[in-house]
């Protein structure tokens, strides 16, 4: 079997427009504070990527940050996106919608909106995000947007203080009216790295997507994963055909852009694969030609287990926590219980 070429394709860019963020949550990748970060991409730069983007593909594009928020050419950012064809996602606090602001999100053209909820009750998620009253602006974030037609969906980061609440947690999201519950698993880099008596075992990890995977069959909206690629895997075991997790997209279908332009498979897994300042913003050349996205497209030269593992093409482990664990990107996936058949 060969390599799949479909996840190649360009299918979503996460950019970090700005590190800029009043919250401090104790598993950012960026270990974000509440102050100017020298050399973010000005709005020229942010415009010369998006057309490059635009030039040679139409993902979606995910303005993140930080407080995308802060910056306050993020409107007129995405409206160019917009305008380029490119389907634009947004991921704000909540803190900083209000009617005014939502507006302009809606007039920008940003179709969907993501909001962190990592406790069911102010007093997990405030004590997770490091701020007192977070909860409380999210939710009334969330129903700022909901007033002006935006639509929005629910992130929650899972640890071992909020694992038990998966259940809850959907179901505040469904009753807030969101598009989807998105359920990420924490990758112990950034601030995160020191959580890593916080990440749940192997064992909870594999029960956990069971559990997304039941949930996404009963639930009246959308359940998905990020940052679990043996989901597929596990979608797979259960209908007998191939999973829709998506498995590891990093630089096979997925880019991140820093605030500075450093371009990463993925906000957790800190590679320079290519400065766009220094390559004149030709992010497609960047994509196709850097080694680091060229390795991570040849998963038949995974070590380990995901090197033989005959789900690999569907799931692919994680390659910011082979990295974290090991130094090495290409090593196996050091949260995933499964024992593969080495006879195929």
């Amino acid at each position: 079997m060969n390599s799949d070429t479909h996840q190649q394709a360009l299918r979503v860019v996460a950019w970090e427009t700005t590190r800029r963020c009043e919250l401090q949550c104790k598993h950012c990748r960026g270990s974000a504070r509440n102050q100017d970060y020298p050399d973010e991409l000005s709005t020229e730069e942010g415009i010369c990527l998006i057309d490059n983007i635009s030039s040679f593909a139409k993902p979606v594009l995910i303005l993140t940050g930080g407080e995308p928020m802060t910056r306050s050419d993020i409107y007129d950012l995405a409206r160019h996106a917009t305008d380029r064809g490119l389907r634009v996602a947004m991921a704000p606090c909540g803190s900083l919608i209000n009617s005014k602001t939502a507006a302009r999100i809606k007039n920008a053209g940003i179709q969907r909106i993501s909001i962190s909820l990592d406790g069911s009750t102010a007093e997990t998620h405030d004590a997770f995000r490091g701020v007192k009253g977070a909860f409380e602006s999210a939710i009334n974030g969330i129903n700022y947007a909901k007033k002006a037609g935006i639509e929005f969906q629910i992130n929650s980061t899972v640890t071992r203080h909020n694992v038990t609440e998966l259940p809850s947690l959907l179901k505040l999201a469904v009753d807030l009216g969101a598009a989807a519950f998105d359920i990420f698993f924490l990758v112990p880099t950034g601030r995160g790295a020191a959580l890593k008596e916080m990440e749940i075992s192997p064992d909870e990890y594999e029960k956990a997507l069971r559990w997304v995977d039941e949930a996404s069959k009963t639930s009246q909206i959308t359940v998905k994963t990020t940052c679990a690629p043996h989901y597929a895997r596990i979608q797979t075991q259960s209908t007998g055909k191939r999973g829709h997790g998506g498995g590891c997209m990093g630089g096979r279908g997925f880019v991140f852009v820093s605030h500075r332009g450093i371009l990463q498979p993925c906000g957790f897994l800190d590679l320079n694969c290519g400065d766009l300042r220094k390559e004149d913003f030709n992010f497609k050349k960047i994509y196709e030609e850097s080694e680091v996205f060229q390795n991570l497209r040849k998963v038949d030269n995974y070590t380990g287990k995901c090197g033989y593992c005959e789900y690999r093409y569907v799931c692919g482990g994680c390659r910011a926590r082979a990295y974290a664990q090991s130094g090495d990107y290409l090593a196996e996936e050091p949260s995933c219980t499964y024992v593969p058949r080495k006879d195929l």
